[in-house]
């Protein structure tokens, strides 16, 4: 009986089910695997941008060949286009250049060196997550147009004695069949645009007319990026296939923006690692005195660019470099080492008043350290008791540390009250979903020094539950998620955990790990569908369709709902809205006038902006 209850349940299971795609349909079936999460624009790492990326790089590659000082990107009506003033697509090969998967001139030979583009993917995948493509080359007054529908060639026009300078056009709109409905946020394109500037001295790039140029490289981007005065003149510092940026700010934590041939390595690698280790043993060095490498890192500010013949990338979205080589025989370890040891140390004896203030604060980092170093110890030995029987934690079973297919989805979320993180764990996928459980609102931080992380049992375990103490690198969840209720006392947790983190751990946020988790605030529904609503203008929507049969629910907590309903919430379609920091944030201040003790100054903004919650409770009432 067994035997045939499982037969039932699992299906037919023949030479029928077993199905070959071609590679245009596999891209089509699963665009996250080629160009990341497939999402609506609203986030600056989805797949949206990095489709503008892959077309981009190979443009900004011609230029890193010596070809073409010019990159010309608009964006109207949702269609991109981007046109070099490189070499050109070879005429005869760019129907398959960019529209036969594993096709390229990156394979080895001379064409191409230090280039981010590898695989031979990243153009085709674009080609066939288009509604429409179009590819144009010219070369030497001949030019070809190769026009693309889903990733099927419709037409191929070959052209003489055209008048055009030399280079490549590449023009898509992305296939709402496979994104849904999208748009642009143009924020997200700038800054990107603004990197290729930063790491290519002598390229101009224009966006819809914009012109961004960068004559001091990334020094220009530290400089643009920091949120806070820097303690000292940034140290910029070039050589061959290398460039560093190096200063300190005075709050917690480390900051780095690294580069590879271009490729912005949000996610670090061996260069970062190798940047980390260098500074802290040439200061050591320098200064002759054996400082602990956390109190010559802490508050550190800095930016690393390098060029290598083959990078080696341990993801298709190129996030996160790899190769323990620079070229043949030299590590990057000790590229990286040996630049430092030399061009920092020679930097530092010419500007001794940098080298005092910078060992001014290596000292001061040293005697906080170990003024709670006692305290540190104490609350390690808590939380490595607690984690034997933590019922704060519930974790899942792959990290972002694991070498997995699923380490960059694994996430934590940061949750209050029994009744919420019940609701989360039991609708969660253990497998890559864990939940942090608050007990109250936890204390408002800002203003504190890092002692308190340590005195306080919440912040203690949740920093040994990130394992976020000592490196960042070993963060273990690629998303910090903040899950509160939508009301006003869930807006206060969520600010409260915030300032936990921009004032202790504020490369969290740099890197891109801290998200906030939107819940639907309404359900609608009637006998035939159910719409959850995130908005008013999605509750009008579906009252439409609904009809005045509609029954409305306004969800005011998570505890409200139920795990059935919440596993789409926390699932494929889950809403997570990233906090960020740019240089136009002034994270003090806003900390100081949101969190501070300026009481009188903060009641007369709550009185002025009074009306929105009153329009919200008014709004309450008519609904129920």
């Amino acid at each position: 009986m067994a035997d045939l209850l499982d037969n039932k349940n699992t299906g037919d299971y023949g030479d029928d089910a077993i199905v070959t795609l071609s590679p245009r349909e596999h891209i089509r079936l699963r665009p996250g695997m080629y160009v990341g999460v497939v999402g609506d624009g609203s986030q600056p790492d989805e797949a949206l941008y990095v489709l503008i990326k892959e077309v981009v790089d190979n443009s900004i590659d011609e230029f890193i060949m010596g070809a073409g000082r010019r990159i010309d990107i608009t964006i109207e009506d949702k269609v991109v286009s981007v046109r070099d003033y490189g070499r050109g697509i070879p005429l005869k090969s760019l129907s398959a250049a960019v529209g036969q998967m594993n096709t390229g001139g990156k394979y080895g030979g001379t064409a191409f060196k230090k280039t981010v583009g590898l695989n031979g993917v990243g153009v085709k995948a674009v080609n066939m997550l288009s509604s429409s493509f179009t590819a144009r080359s010219v070369r030497d007054g001949e030019a070809r147009t190769v026009v693309f529908a889903q990733g099927l060639e419709v037409s191929d026009t070959w052209e003489s004695g055209v008048e055009e300078k030399n280079g490549t056009y590449i023009s898509y709109r992305v296939d709402e069949e496979v994104f849904g409905p999208y748009d642009y946020n143009m924020e997200y394109v700038e800054q990107k645009i603004r990197n290729y500037s930063y790491l290519n001295l002598g390229l101009t790039l224009t966006l819809n007319g914009r012109s961004f140029v960068s004559k001091n490289g990334l020094l220009d981007l530290v400089n643009d990026t920091v949120t806070e005065e820097p303690l000292y003149a940034p140290i910029h510092l070039t050589g061959e296939d290398i460039e560093v940026v190096i200063t300190h700010g005075s709050g917690y934590g480390e900051s780095y923006d690294s580069f590879v041939n271009g490729q912005h390595t949000t996610q670090g690698g061996t260069h970062q690692t190798a940047l980390r280790a260098a500074v802290a043993k040439t200061l050591k060095e320098f200064y002759r005195k054996d400082y602990d490498p956390s109190d010559v890192r802490t508050s550190i500010i800095a930016a690393i660019s390098i060029k290598v013949d083959d990078p080696l990338f341990e993801n298709q979205m190129k996030t996160k470099f790899g190769s323990k080589e620079v070229s043949p025989g030299v590590s990057v370890n000790n590229f990286v080492a040996d630049f430092l040891g030399k061009h920092l140390d020679d930097y530092l004896h010419k500007h001794p008043e940098t080298a005092q203030i910078l060992q001014k604060k290596i000292v001061e980092n040293e005697k906080e350290r170990k003024a709670i170093s006692g305290i540190q110890k104490k609350a390690r030995e808590t939380a490595k008791k607690v984690s034997l029987n933590n019922k704060k934690l519930r974790d899942c079973k792959i990290h972002r540390t694991d070498r997995s297919e699923l380490a960059e989805q694994s996430m934590i979320f940061i949750t209050e009250g029994n009744s919420a993180s019940g609701s989360i764990t039991k609708s969660r996928d253990p497998r890559t979903q864990a939940v942090f459980s608050l007990r109250g609102k936890p204390l408002n931080c800002f203003g504190l020094t890092k002692k308190v992380v340590y005195e306080n049992e919440e912040f203690n375990l949740l920093q040994a539950a990130l394992n976020i103490e000592e490196d960042m690198d070993n963060l273990r969840y690629e998303k910090v998620v903040i899950a509160t209720d939508a009301d006003v006392d869930g807006m206060h947790i969520r600010l409260l955990i915030t300032t936990f983190f921009l004032q202790f751990f504020p490369e969290v946020i740099r890197r891109g790990h801290l998200y906030i988790l939107q819940t639907p605030l309404f359900r609608v529904r009637n006998k035939r569908e159910t719409h959850y609503c995130y908005s008013e203008e999605e509750r009008q929507r579906a009252l439409r369709r609904c009809g005045a049969s509609a029954e409305i629910t306004r969800f005011k907590g998570l505890g409200e709902i139920s795990p059935d309903e919440f596993r789409e919430f926390i699932g494929e379609g889950m809403r997570l809205d990233k906090v960020r920091i740019t240089k136009d944030d002034p994270i003090h201040d806003l900390l100081e006038f949101y969190m501070g003790k300026n009481t009188f100054e903060r009641q007369g903004f709550i009185i002025d902006n009074l009306r929105i919650e009153e329009d919200l409770v008014e709004q309450d009432l008519r609904i129920s």
